[in-house]
């Protein structure tokens, strides 16, 4: 059986081998070359994302309830022209409309 010492000298050879060469020097080049594009490009991340899009559903909630108010307010002001009115149709399109404005950008 190898010496554990051997074991130890060829290992620390290998990665001083692997640490000078110029495979190395790539990974590190290409790396600094990524991050600065992703800089650049002004990403977010997910977690950024995340809690953007639960902003967003909180407030879609919202909405939903104050276009059902103000279609409750129109219904106490003039109770004809109520009985066409929509709230949830309303929402719905405006719905729709939205997310199709969010995948267009």
């Amino acid at each position: 059986m190898l010496n554990k010492n051997v074991i130890d000298e060829i290992n620390a050879k290998v990665s001083d081998i692997l640490q000078n060469s110029p495979a190395k020097d790539i990974e590190r080049n290409i790396k600094v070359l990524l991050s600065g594009a992703f800089t650049r490009l002004d990403l977010v991340t997910r977690d950024e994302f995340d809690v953007q899009q639960e902003v967003l559903q909180r407030t879609r909630e919202k909405l939903m309830i104050l276009e059902g108010r103000i279609a409750t307010l129109e219904a106490q002001l003039n109770p004809r022209t109520a009985q066409s009115a929509e709230p949830t149709s309303a929402y719905t399109s405006h719905s729709k409309q939205d997310s199709e404005d969010i995948h267009e950008k």
